[in-house]
This record gives C-alpha cells, sequence and structure tokens, in this order.
C-alpha cells in the first residue's frame, strides 16, 4: 500500500480511539454514507461556485467528496486552459467551508482538501503548475477550515473569538471579492426565516452585513492581503 492510500484510509476511518468516541462522541461518517446523502444534492455537489458548510468536518470527508465532484466538473470544463482550470479550481476549494472542535482533524482536513486539488492540478499540467496557485488554495483553506465550536459559534484556544467566515466572489474573470461574515449574523438570518440568503427566482434576499470588505484581488494573490 502507498503512503498516499495509506493516509487515505487513515483520515476516512469512521473512528480515531475509543477515548474520542467517549469524549466528544466524534464518529465520522463512512464513504457509502457520504455518498448516498451527498447524492440527494447531486445537481448542487456539481456546481463549482455553490457553496457548502460542515460544522462537525472531521477530516473532511463530505467536504473531500464535495471537492472531488466539483472538481470533476472543472476538468471536464477547462482541463484544455490551465489559468481557466487554475481560476474556477481555486473558485470550487473557496466554495468549501467547515468547522471542527479537534485541531488536529482542522490540520487534516486542509491538508486534505488541497491533496486533492494538487493532484488532480499536477496530473494535468505537471511542471507547468504555479506555485501562486498552490498558496491562493492554501491561504484559503487556512480561512474556510476553521478550528471551532459550532455550537458557541467561537474559535477554540485560549482567546476564543467569534467565528468568521470569508466569502469569496468572483468578479471580471480573475479577480475575487473577499467579505468576511461572523457566523452569528448568518445563523441569526436562519433562525429567523424571514428572507433567503440565496434565490434563483429573483426573489428579494436577505444579504448580511460583513465584518469587512477587502479590494478586489487577483485569484492569485489572495495571499498577499496577510503579508508585510
Amino acid at each position: 500500500m502507498s503512503p498516499l492510500q495509506k493516509n487515505k484510509e487513515q483520515m476516512e476511518a469512521q473512528v480515531k480511539s475509543k477515548q474520542r468516541v467517549a469524549d466528544h462522541g466524534e464518529v465520522l461518517t463512512g464513504k457509502r454514507e457520504v455518498n448516498a446523502m451527498l447524492d440527494l444534492v447531486k445537481s448542487e455537489t456539481e456546481r463549482i461556485d455553490s457553496r457548502f458548510l460542515e460544522p462537525a468536518c472531521g477530516t473532511g470527508n463530505f467536504l473531500a467528496e464535495i471537492l472531488e465532484r466539483k472538481l470533476r466538473v472543472v476538468e471536464t470544463r477547462y482541463r484544455r486552459s490551465q489559468l481557466d482550470f487554475e481560476r474556477y479550481s481555486t473558485l470550487a476549494v473557496s466554495s468549501i467551508y467547515g468547522i471542527d472542535i479537534q485541531d488536529d482533524n482542522v490540520q487534516q482536513c486542509r491538508q486534505r482538501l488541497f491533496g486533492i486539488f494538487d493532484l488532480n492540478y499536477l496530473r494535468l499540467f505537471k511542471n507547468k503548475t504555479n506555485d501562486n496557485c498552490r498558496e491562493s488554495v492554501r491561504y484559503i483553506l487556512a480561512r474556510n477550515i476553521i478550528h471551532g465550536d459550532a455550537l458557541t459559534l467561537k474559535t477554540m484556544g485560549e482567546n476564543p473569538q467569534p467565528i468568521v467566515f470569508s466569502e469569496w466572489s468572483p468578479v471580471n474573470g480573475s479577480m475575487l471579492k473577499r467579505r468576511d461574515f461572523t457566523f452569528h449574523s448568518l445563523l441569526e438570518h436562519a433562525s429567523m426565516k424571514e428572507l433567503p440568503l440565496f434565490s434563483d427566482l429573483g426573489d428579494d434576499v436577505f444579504i448580511p452585513t460583513p465584518e469587512k470588505e477587502y479590494p478586489l484581488v487577483h485569484f492569485l494573490e489572495v495571499a498577499d492581503v496577510d503579508k508585510p
């Protein structure tokens, strides 16, 4: 068995330890159940920009399958153009969000999702791949997969803060617009049940107020915002 196959099997295991089950009720969802559940919303899992949030993501069993489905669509449509593949695969990654209370799960989930992207990227473009694209994907995953508690709506650690998610919206092809929202503000609307967050019918929608907005940036430069 190759190291990659062994790592994949470990990440897909349903129980890491009996102690974690006892302490946190941690039982990860198996691949068969993941696919059966995602098939109920199959069209959404194959829409590149359709957003998904897993509030107890574990090592990413759901999110990994969603990303693989999205990247199959990206490859089918854009494999002839490296720039288009980079643009839309980055968009696919940016549509996936997760929260977990276990830091090791968060780290593994980020690594797993990056690995899925990078394997596809390398397979298609080999030595022509761009490290700036990898850096953007890593940065987005660091923002989107959060070490936190979906019940308290706060990050984990010595100084818990409100969970903040970044929305990444494509503008004029290669540009991205980033807006940050607190998880609390998004859920507050959901509990009100007045207007939908999204509508494909042209109806009025609820538009939450962002905590912060960022200038437009090229998708290959999104990580530069935190650089000195």
